[in-house]
């Protein structure tokens, strides 16, 4: 069998609940432009809207004005989905916690993730979200993805548990010459 070769994520669709709620926070508080809405194409009962994450992708929400918001933390199992991370410039990120404690959302401070700082906190249906900030830039003609890939083997090669500091310097080194 062949690989299907995957160029990159084309957009992520959410159930939401309200068209009011998933506006107020894709764009109200989370700053992602509101691009378009039309009906759902499967059921044109529910309404499809459409945000950008700030990379020219989507982010769209199936709403309907018969769904409430529901709070409650989504199940945390196989099949699941755990979270989802958005890129940060760090100048937002450090803003990120008052931003998020004036909105309302209760959130879990900086987490330090060795190569990245993340803040956690959960939107309005309950669904937990990460506001994910790299510690570095790559080297020009390379990816966040290239440097990661070059750390995780020179992490391996000294037997650490996890990516740090010391990998992300030596992965730009090797990549930048």
């Amino acid at each position: 069998m062949e690989i299907l070769q995957i160029e990159g994520v084309h957009h992520i669709t959410l159930n939401g609940a309200d068209r009011q709620t998933s506006i107020d926070f894709w764009e109200g508080v989370l700053g992602m432009p509101f691009v378009f809405e039309q009906p759902n194409l499967d059921d044109h009962a529910i309404n499809h809207l459409y945000f950008d994450p700030g990379d020219g992708r989507l982010i769209t929400i199936f709403t309907s004005e018969d769904w409430k918001p529901d709070a409650t933390p989504n199940p945390n199992g196989i099949g699941n989905l755990h979270h989802l991370a958005f890129t940060v410039a760090r100048a937002q990120y450090e803003a990120a916690a008052a931003r998020l404690k004036d909105a309302g959302f209760a959130h879990s401070g900086e987490v330090d993730r060795g190569f990245m700082d993340s803040l956690y906190f959960r939107d309005p249906l309950g669904q937990l979200m990460e506001l994910a900030c790299y510690k570095f830039a790559p080297p020009e003609g390379s990816t966040h993805a290239d440097v990661l890939r070059a750390a995780h083997h020179i992490r391996l090669a000294c037997g650490d548990v996890a990516i740090s500091d010391p990998h992300i310097a030596q992965a730009l080194e090797e990549l930048g010459a």
